[in-house]
């Protein structure tokens, strides 16, 4: 694949918005649900879809009893008839039906995540297992996770990725393998095999991917929905304002998604708080977190995307005291 196919495909559109949307927690250690509700609102507000039980919520890390209480939570949030995505979690390969049950139940589109027991698996048995999982549903989405999230996360091969186009019943695939090559061969063969299949770009180091042909599932997106559905409208006015946009969105990614990359998550919380869209930056007490001086580099992001109303209050209230700790 030349550098010349790629370039030409930039053009101005309008698309698909998704957010994998943070789970707060209180200093207690518990699901902080009026917080979360509230995100959800927000997210909503700005113009984004909105996606649960994701790697952003902690999917992994909660029992079956608590991704349910998400779903709950979700579609109290909402309200009736507001679709949303979840993420659905399965300890052995092809046994996804409680999951699945449980989020149509609540009116979602399911997002089947990966488990360790799919890797062994060749390219054809791989997607037969997709196949025969989402057999009996309206419609979901596939999801490829790098393994640099989590462990249980897998990068597919072109072979697979291939026959997973053709399972109808699968509209979608979230890509999160933080590789743009990987991502543009997943779009040329998209556009060659079936073009209305979406491609979620889940690659929150390189979010100009939407100017290439993919449409969004992004964790970066839950700590700025605002400014993220801007960006997005000056892509789809074909504005050159969208540049200046996503490239103050790319620096916070830079800051939240470096190595270790699972603990963007803390991040998250660090700049939500910061920022005083949450109470504090508690996290599932077995998520990985950043260091306090984090908040240096989230207030600079912060300025740059202007989320601070007043910035010197903002540091002696919310960066000054982390620092002397």
């Amino acid at each position: 694949m030349r550098l010349s196919q790629v370039l030409g495909r930039i053009a101005p559109r309008s698309p698909h918005a998704i957010s994998a949307v943070l789970l707060p927690y209180t200093a207690g250690g518990e699901i902080d649900w009026a917080a979360f509700e509230a995100h959800l609102r927000w997210t909503l507000e700005a113009g984004l879809e909105v996606a649960v039980n994701m790697d952003t919520g902690f999917g992994d890390l909660l029992t079956d009893a608590e991704r349910a209480a998400v779903l709950d939570a979700t579609r109290r949030a909402l309200g009736a008839g507001r679709v949303f995505y979840a993420g659905a979690f399965a300890d052995a390969a092809g046994d996804y039906r409680a999951a699945l049950r449980a989020i149509e139940r609540r009116g979602a589109v399911p997002v089947l995540v990966q488990c360790r027991a799919m890797h062994a698996l060749e390219a054809h048995a791989k997607a037969e297992l997709y196949r025969r999982v989402c057999r009996d549903c309206e419609r979901a989405l596939a999801f490829e996770l790098g393994p640099v999230f989590a462990p249980h996360g897998e990068i597919w091969s072109d072979e697979t990725f291939a026959h997973i186009l053709e399972i109808e019943t699968l509209v979608g695939a979230k890509h999160s393998s933080l590789d743009r090559a990987t991502e543009l061969r997943r779009l040329v063969e998209r556009d060659r095999l079936r073009p209305d299949f979406h491609i979620y770009t889940g690659n929150d180091l390189a979010i100009d991917m939407v100017a290439y042909g993919s449409d969004y599932l992004l964790g970066l997106s839950t700590l700025a929905p605002p400014a993220f559905a801007a960006r997005d409208r000056a892509l789809a006015a074909d504005e050159v304002a969208f540049l200046a946009s996503n490239d103050a969105l790319q620096h916070l990614g830079n800051v939240a998604f470096r190595a270790p990359v699972p603990a963007y998550k803390h991040a998250a919380a660090q700049y939500l708080h910061l920022t005083g869209r949450l109470a504090g930056d508690a996290i599932h007490p077995r998520a990985p977190r950043r260091p306090d001086s984090d908040r240096v580099l989230l207030f600079d992001c912060a300025l740059r995307l202007g989320a601070l109303d007043d910035p010197e209050k903002t540091w002696a209230e919310r960066v000054a005291p982390f620092l002397a700790r």
